[in-house]
């Protein structure tokens, strides 16, 4: 059976983007989801000095490890100020000092949402530009808007929102299984 990781790039408790990213790989069918939680890897905030001084945290490492080996991962990013969260950038910072293609060519479905109408749409493109030059096989994206609105009762209630996901999903689901 195909392993999907899922995870968002927020620390939130109650982060929307990880609400989204376990709903979606759930609907991988005929595969196991793990769901990951950024605030079980804690780690310092990267700097060259402390990466000197101390090496790479354990926790960057073990990160890193669940990511390569997974068949598939589905990564929803909260938007901060039209760019990642803090917490992302630095456990993405961290992988990077490990390999410089952290992605690992592994098939991603690559999402965002917010609650307002762009849906995270602008740091849904800051990561598809920079993702495949650091290993990412990015073979489906997805924003949901107004998440409030459109993710009720632990569903999509939107149809046409539901049914452009259910396209984005088969493409990560056929990419899972021709690896």
């Amino acid at each position: 059976m195909k392993t999907i990781v899922a995870f968002a790039g927020s620390d939130s408790k109650t982060s929307i983007n990880k609400q989204l990213a376990t709903y979606t790989a759930g609907l991988v069918e005929n595969a196991t989801v793990k769901v990951l939680d950024l605030n079980d890897y804690e780690l310092p905030l990267y700097g060259i000095d402390r990466e000197l001084e101390s090496g790479v945290p354990e926790n960057a490492h073990k990160f890193l490890k669940t990511l390569q080996e997974a068949d598939g991962i589905v990564l929803s990013l909260a938007e901060h100020n039209g760019s990642y969260a803090t917490v992302f950038k630095n456990i993405f910072d961290w992988m990077s000092r490990i390999d410089g293609k952290l992605w690992g060519n592994v098939p991603m479905l690559l999402m965002a949402t917010s609650p307002g109408a762009r849906g995270g749409q602008t740091v849904l493109d800051i990561a598809k530009g920079r993702f495949p030059y650091m290993g990412g096989n990015i073979v489906g994206d997805y924003s949901l808007p107004s998440f409030n609105e459109h993710f009720v009762a632990g569903k999509i209630k939107d149809a046409t929102l539901l049914e452009k996901l259910h396209v984005e999903v088969a493409k990560l689901k056929a990419a899972v299984n021709e690896a």
